[in-house]
């Protein structure tokens, strides 16, 4: 007889189940074109979402799963419709992170989540496995193997890179940068800057403009796996799994950088109080399913 195959593992699976939405998330930008962004991103969102929701359910039919595209797992409040509350796993996805990128021809910073939460696990995120595709760039970051940190590229008296939305920076993000001396570098998908931040093209991620769970869980799992500090703005744990999925902000940088970013967000956040300063109290989201990256 053959030897048995042996079990997926949750990384192997995560990985696997990113570079496969991946693929489909390629086929449905060559099928439909650019023509109608939105329909584009609609067909992209479902499509990504049904595949992995079918793939966990075949493989791991016991897990709940908390999705940006499932509304009865996104609980606020009492009523846990999905049960994962209560779930000793949770899978956090985020099928399409970046759609505005996926719907633009061209751009390659768009990606796929796929975390894995357990309530057993020992870190203060309790993410125990997690992958980030970025298809439209030929590769998946996994926490079963991740990338090594990289070296400083910048040499003295280089501006650090910071990662910024290419469309909405939060107005507090040009301040932090003239006080630290950095340069800000737009891109799209918050899983797309954090995985910069792991590969070295840029050297830290600061965002404090509203998000939720699935934007951040599986690129967060990748770069604590990595060594990288990830930490909310304040210095505080993130947190997973929780009744309101909203997490609005985070930093995610080389463990080295993270004490004198943090006393600089701490300057730059004490004025968010101010009526018309431009930046958010770390509890300040919006209101929609849709971070503003």
């Amino acid at each position: 007889m053959p030897p048995l195959t042996p079990p997926e593992t949750d990384a192997g699976l995560a990985r696997r189940l990113a570079a496969h939405a991946g693929e489909l998330l390629l086929r449905v930008r060559s099928a439909h074109g650019h023509g109608d962004p939105a329909a584009l991103k609609a067909a992209g969102d479902r499509a990504s979402h049904d595949l992995l929701l079918a793939e966990l359910a075949t493989h791991r039919p016991d897990d709940a799963v908390l999705s940006e595209e499932d509304k009865d797992s996104r609980v606020v409040g009492s009523v846990d419709a999905g049960g994962r509350l209560t779930a000793d796993r949770v899978w956090i996805i985020d099928p399409l992170d970046g759609t505005r990128e996926f719907s633009e021809e061209g751009r390659s910073d768009w990606a796929v989540h796929v975390a894995l939460w357990a309530r057993t696990a020992s870190t203060p995120h309790r993410l125990v496995a997690g992958a980030v595709g970025l298809p439209a760039q030929g590769r998946v970051l996994v926490t079963d193997d991740p990338p090594a940190p990289p070296a400083p590229s910048a040499g003295p008296g280089a501006p650090l890179r910071l990662a910024a939305s290419r469309s909405r920076p939060p107005a507090f993000l040009a301040e932090l940068a003239a006080e630290i001396g950095a340069e800000l570098v737009p891109m799209g998908s918050a899983g797309a800057k954090i995985a910069a931040v792991v590969t070295g093209e840029v050297d830290a991620y600061v965002h404090a403009g509203g998000q939720y769970e699935w934007d951040s869980a599986a690129p967060v799992a990748v770069a604590t796996a990595a060594g990288f500090h990830a930490s909310r703005v304040d210095g505080s744990p993130l947190t997973y799994n929780q009744a309101d999925p909203r997490l609005p902000d985070l930093l995610v940088c080389r463990q080295e950088l993270a004490a004198p970013r943090l006393a600089a967000l701490a300057r730059q956040l004490s004025g968010a109080a101010a009526p018309g300063s431009g930046v958010p109290s770390t509890g300040g989201v919006p209101s929609t399913g849709k971070d503003t990256r």
